[in-house]
């Protein structure tokens, strides 16, 4: 038997004018809640530069406890079938604080199709086929003006697999 579980995830960030301090998760789809077949952690980090053991400059990721304006954050979006049933029909959507400017091509999840919001999440669609309307005229969307990311997965998630997602913004 297959469950048909449409997760939708959302996180949503504070920003202070100066600094970002709070990272919430708001709240997943009361199906995936209410039957528990999702397990979903959200993971956000930022980037710092660092001395490695040879003296080299390197970089590694570290929890965005506080972000300061025009600084990366990387949110990585792990969920696993905790059920004892295949899920189908997985869906994960993120909304992108307003205080947030998602990274052109920084969006991946492995076997999912990626699709992006301009309009609030009330429509999805992939990048490529997004239009936002300016003093009257239509042009293409671009990364600035997505509201939501959107992972919808090709194939069903089995009993205890785990996949991942992840996409970057930049505090404004």
């Amino acid at each position: 038997m297959k469950l048909n579980t449409r997760a939708n995830l959302k996180l949503e960030a504070r920003a202070t004018m100066k600094t970002l301090t709070g990272l919430f998760l708001a709240a997943l789809s009361m199906s995936a809640l209410a039957e528990a077949h999702l397990d979903v952690q959200t993971v956000v980090q930022k980037e710092e530069v660092f001395i490695n053991d040879a003296g080299e400059s390197d970089k590694r990721l570290i929890p965005a406890d506080t972000v300061v304006p025009g600084e990366t954050v990387y949110y990585t979006i792990t969920f696993t079938n905790v059920s004892d049933e295949t899920a189908d029909n997985v869906v994960i959507t993120n909304p992108i604080a307003a205080d947030l400017v998602y990274v052109d091509g920084s969006g991946f999840g492995p076997g999912t199709e990626m699709q992006f919001s301009v309009d609030g999440g009330q429509s999805f669609a992939t990048a490529d086929s997004l239009s936002v309307t300016e003093d009257g005229v239509a042009r293409a969307a671009e990364a600035r003006d997505f509201t939501h990311v959107r992972w919808v997965m090709k194939n069903d998630l089995d009993a205890g697999a785990q996949a991942t997602a992840r996409f970057a913004a930049v505090l404004e």
